[in-house]
């Protein structure tokens, strides 16, 4: 069997409902930089990926085409979305998070050594923010 060519995440796109609400939280909650917005679009930088490819996360506004259906989370295959932060960050962003009103919770992956935190966009997205810690063992 032949490895894959891929490199890097690419892009994780969503069409969104609420384009504001949705660039808000991925912008001051969560932190990511805002590469580029449209009026029917959002472009955020998630990190600087692979061969000058920045890695992004894409924000759609699905009520700008009529032809785009809202999808029930029923019938999607999408658990969550994840960005990696630093350990020494890890108990600030539950603090600060909490502090912004959002239910988080916290776990440890021990198979991997990851420490996370999880919490949900205005969406309903699954959104964890997730570390390396060596203290954990499986």
């Amino acid at each position: 069997m032949t490895k894959t060519a891929v490199k890097s995440l690419g892009e994780i796109a969503f069409r969104v409902e609420k384009l504001e609400e949705m660039q808000a939280f991925y912008e001051n909650d969560i932190g990511l930089e805002l590469m580029k917005r449209f009026d029917h679009a959002a472009f955020f930088k998630i990190a600087d990926g692979h061969a000058g490819h920045t890695a992004i996360l894409a924000l759609f506004d699905r009520t700008a085409d009529p032809n785009n259906q809202p999808i029930s989370q029923a019938h999607t295959t999408v658990d969550h979305i994840a960005f990696t932060i630093d350990l020494s960050d890890f108990d600030s962003e539950v603090a600060r998070l909490e502090s912004l009103g959002h239910s988080v919770r916290t776990t440890t992956h021990a198979w991997v050594q990851w420490r996370s935190l999880y919490l949900h966009d205005p969406e309903g997205n699954l959104v964890e923010l997730v570390c390396f810690d060596q203290e954990i063992v499986d």
